[in-house]
């Protein structure tokens, strides 16, 4: 497995080995010891399964208390993955990462705590994978716009569409009103 550093130092790339043979391919996704090492110190408590359609968006989600950070990868179809910092004590805060993550490519997207995160799927349909580090917590989830001019994340949205968004994410609030990590 290679670990990529992102622009944002704590959001990391994971590339897998592929044993790949006329049969089919092989790869290990997650190694404890080799993540604490090369990520950081974190367990995983929870597994999640999402399938989305073409032009969905998701995000940019967090929750202010039990923050999760997320492990994310595409078994089918192709995202836009973005990462937004929160912790008003970095370097970073406000900035936002973004990675294609595909079945094709098979990386692994980690986002820790103290990040909102949101998705737009390319492809016609697209199931993600996530492992998290707490406890989904719905009392304490918050939800960032995800056109906050603020933020200004460039998504690769599909000429002539507007994005699918559920009732929830259209009722985002911009950086500038949420609450964030110190």
């Amino acid at each position: 497995m290679k670990y990529l550093r992102m622009s944002i130092p704590d959001v990391v790339l994971m590339i897998p080995r592929l044993f790949e043979d006329n049969r089919g391919f092989f790869m290990e996704i997650f190694r404890e010891e080799a993540f604490v090492k090369n990520v950081a110190p974190i367990k995983f408590v929870q597994d999640n399964y999402s399938t989305s359609i073409q032009g969905t968006l998701r995000g940019f989600h967090y929750q202010i208390k039990y923050p999760q950070g997320k492990l994310i990868q595409v078994i089918s179809g192709t995202i836009f993955d973005v990462a937004i910092d929160l912790r008003k004590s970095s370097a970073y805060f406000g900035k936002w990462v973004g990675i294609v993550l595909s079945a094709k490519n098979k990386r692994l997207f980690w986002i820790p705590p103290g990040f909102a995160h949101g998705f737009y799927v390319l492809s016609y349909e697209a199931q993600i994978i996530y492992k998290c580090t707490e406890y989904y917590a719905p009392k304490y989830e918050r939800i960032i716009l995800w056109n906050d001019s603020s933020v200004a994340v460039n998504w690769p949205i599909i000429p002539g569409t507007f994005p699918l968004l559920s009732k929830k994410d259209e009722g985002g609030i911009s950086l500038e009103k949420a609450e964030v990590f110190l």
